[in-house]
């Protein structure tokens, strides 16, 4: 008996069941393997690895599990340096600087989110993922079909449904609606406006009504009642991020694992701070004093490089006063919050769960 009421994402995608893991900072080879295991699709981020890093996480995964995985890639327009903002924007740490004693006057790191280009259309080509994602759009139209020519399916996300219209039109296999409540960066790349974006149940009908490919439901989902919430209106299936950071395989900082573990559901906010793109997280020291959202932050992705020598500084003493606490605001919900449950266990409750519940119904 099929008990998903749309089987479009499983047909397409070649797995069991239509629970796609988030690609994110923290998820690798393990989590992948054991989401894959259990059904659902396991995401590989690949904005911040090397070529180098992904053929390594894909090859660890393929020595363990022979299903589908997902390579993700970001679609952004690499920026133009300015100097003068980003003197103006280093100057707002300079307090801090001064209180750890890090030196100012060094050449500020580099902050870099690799956009997708020729040398990972390649990669792709090399490793022929069955999924390829992509936040920010999509790339250009030759490098995308080289992408389909290989054999992987598309999938990009939208935050408004005109974002999910021109991604239909211009090539995706399915559309992941990202809702307001979800982790990390906000997908939005036909407008700049956060104060129009909408929440992830009223976001999922009115793309399911406005295109033909299947729909992928994310954000605040963390549970079995999200899962089906998600199939009431229309989704094809779900994807999941921050509730997988709770399991043994996530690969985080302690501090982020411990503010994961002890913040309230509504400590999260949308910040520009770390990267200066919309991306939200839970609310640390450096948020509150210079307010989550900064005009003056530089385009994306270079804002983040001052933060990079009191990351350093702080860190490893377990301080989560300068670095990205990525979570979306279901994350209280996951029941891996208080029991500790692998990637597959986490994935299989999932299932089970929702199996019971229409079951019952």
């Amino acid at each position: 008996m099929n008990h998903w009421p749309d089987s479009r994402i499983i047909d397409l995608l070649g797995i069991t069941a239509p629970i796609i893991q988030a690609p994110m900072l923290g998820a690798g080879a393990e989590m992948m393997v054991g989401v894959a295991r259990a059904g659902g699709l396991g995401s590989l981020a690949c904005a911040t690895l090397s070529l180098a890093s992904i053929r390594s996480e894909v090859a660890a995964f393929r020595a363990q599990c022979d299903q589908p995985l997902n390579l993700n890639f970001f679609c952004h327009q690499p920026a133009e340096p300015d100097e003068a903002r980003a003197q103006q924007w280093k100057a707002l740490f300079k307090p801090y600087y001064d209180e750890l004693g890090a030196d100012y006057d060094a050449p500020t790191p580099v902050s870099s989110r690799a956009p997708f280009d020729e040398a990972t259309c390649a990669l792709v080509e090399e490793l022929r993922p069955q999924v390829v994602s992509f936040h920010f759009g999509l790339p250009d139209a030759a490098l995308l079909a080289r992408v389909k020519a290989c054999g992987a399916k598309v999938l990009s996300s939208a935050t408004t449904v005109e974002e999910a219209q021109w991604l239909e039109r211009h090539g995706c296999d399915a559309i992941i609606a990202m809702g307001y409540e979800a982790g990390g960066h906000r997908a939005m790349f036909l407008s700049r406006e956060l104060t129009t974006q909408i929440g992830t149940f009223a976001l999922v009908p009115q793309i399911v009504d406005a295109v033909s490919v299947p729909v992928i439901a994310a954000g605040g989902i963390a549970d079995a009642r999200g899962i089906a919430a998600a199939f009431a209106l229309g989704a094809s299936a779900v994807q999941i991020g921050t509730a997988y950071l709770f399991c043994p395989q996530a690969k985080l900082a302690q501090a982020h694992r411990q503010a994961l573990r002890e913040a309230s559901s509504s400590d999260t906010a949308l910040t520009n701070l770390f990267t200066g793109r919309p991306a939200r997280g839970i609310v640390n020291r450096v948020m509150r004093e210079l307010g989550p959202i900064n005009p003056q932050a530089p385009a994306f992705p270079l804002a983040g490089g001052v933060l990079l020598p009191l990351k350093a500084l702080t860190e490893p003493a377990g301080s989560g006063d300068f670095i990205n606490l990525w979570a979306g605001q279901g994350f209280a919900l996951s029941p891996g919050r208080t029991a500790e449950l692998s990637a597959y266990a986490l994935t299989r409750h999932w299932i089970d769960d929702y199996i019971a519940r229409s079951t019952c119904a």
